[in-house]
C-alpha cells in the first residue's frame, strides 16, 4: 500500500517544545506533590527525561502511585490540576516558540506529495498555541490535529495506541497507508501498536542524549532514525 498520509507527532518533533514546557509544567507539577503529602521535588530538566512522550495527566498519577500516595487524589481534583498546568504550560510556550526554516521548509514540501496530520498526547489547547507561534497552522490545520487528552472520548496518553488508531480511522488509512514521525519511545510505540510504520526523529533531542534516544527509539520498534526534517523528506522519496 502506498504511503498517502505523514502522522508527525508535535512536541519536540515539529517544534522544540519540551523544554520550555517543562519549565512551566514543572512549577506546577511539584505544587502537585506537596498539596498530595509527597516530599520528591523535581527540576525541569529531570522531570523532562522522566515524562517524556507523555501528558501532565498520566504524569501526575504515576508519581502519586510510586509514593504511595494515589488514594489521596480524586477525579474532580485531577481535573483542576489538568487545567492549571495547561493553562501554565500553554501561555509559556505562546511567548517563548518561533518559527523554524528547519522545519517549515522541508515540512511545506512534503505537503506537497502527503497528506500531513499530527498526533499527540498533549491537549488541544497546548497543540493550537505551539501551531500557531511556530508557523505551522496552514500546513497542519486544527481538523488535522488529534489530541491523546481531548479527541478521545476517555483521555489517555500514548504510549497508548488509541490516538493513532483515531487519527488512521479520521483520515482513511492504516498500515503502510501511513508513517509516523516520532521522537519519544511511548510514541514510537503507540504508533507501532496501531499499526504503523515510524521513523524516529531526533532533530530536537540534546546532543548529549542522542545517542541513547536513537538506540531507544529503535528498540521500540522505529525502522529508522534521523536528525532533521530534510532527512525526513530525503526518506519519504
Amino acid at each position: 500500500m502506498p504511503t498517502t498520509v505523514l502522522l508527525c507527532d508535535a512536541d519536540d518533533n515539529l517544534f522544540p517544545s519540551e523544554q520550555p514546557a517543562f519549565v512551566a509544567s514543572t512549577e506546577v507539577t511539584n505544587r502537585f506533590l506537596a498539596a498530595h503529602g509527597v516530599e520528591r521535588r523535581f527540576a525541569p530538566d529531570e522531570l523532562r527525561r522522566a515524562a517524556a512522550g507523555r501528558n501532565f495527566r498520566m504524569t501526575a498519577v504515576e508519581l502519586l502511585v510510586e509514593a504511595g500516595a494515589s488514594e489521596r487524589l480524586t477525579g474532580e481534583a485531577l481535573e483542576r490540576w489538568v487545567d492549571e498546568e495547561r493553562r501554565a504550560v500553554v501561555a509559556h510556550l505562546a511567548a517563548t516558540l518561533r518559527p523554524d526554516r528547519a522545519v517549515l521548509d522541508p515540512l511545506t514540501r512534503l505537503a506537497e506529495r502527503f497528506g500531513l496530520a499530527a498526533v499527540s498526547s498533549s491537549a488541544t489547547a497546548r497543540l493550537s498555541a505551539c501551531f500557531t507561534a511556530a508557523g505551522l497552522d496552514a500546513l497542519i490545520p486544527p481538523e488535522r490535529r488529534f489530541s491523546a487528552e481531548d479527541s478521545l472520548p476517555v483521555p489517555t496518553s500514548k504510549p497508548d495506541p488509541a490516538v493513532y488508531v483515531l487519527a488512521g480511522e479520521r483520515l482513511g488509512v492504516r498500515g503502510d497507508g501511513a508513517v509516523a514521525i516520532e521522537d519519544s519511545v511511548a510514541g514510537v510505540r503507540s504508533a507501532v501498536a496501531a499499526g504503523f510504520p515510524v521513523i524516529g526523529n531526533v532533530c530536537f533531542v540534546p546532543d548529549d542524549e542522542r545517542a541513547a534516544r536513537e538506540a531507544a527509539l529503535r528498540a521500540a520498534g522505529a525502522q529508522r532514525v534521523v536528525a532533521s526534517w530534510e532527512a525526513i523528506e530525503a526518506a519519504a522519496c
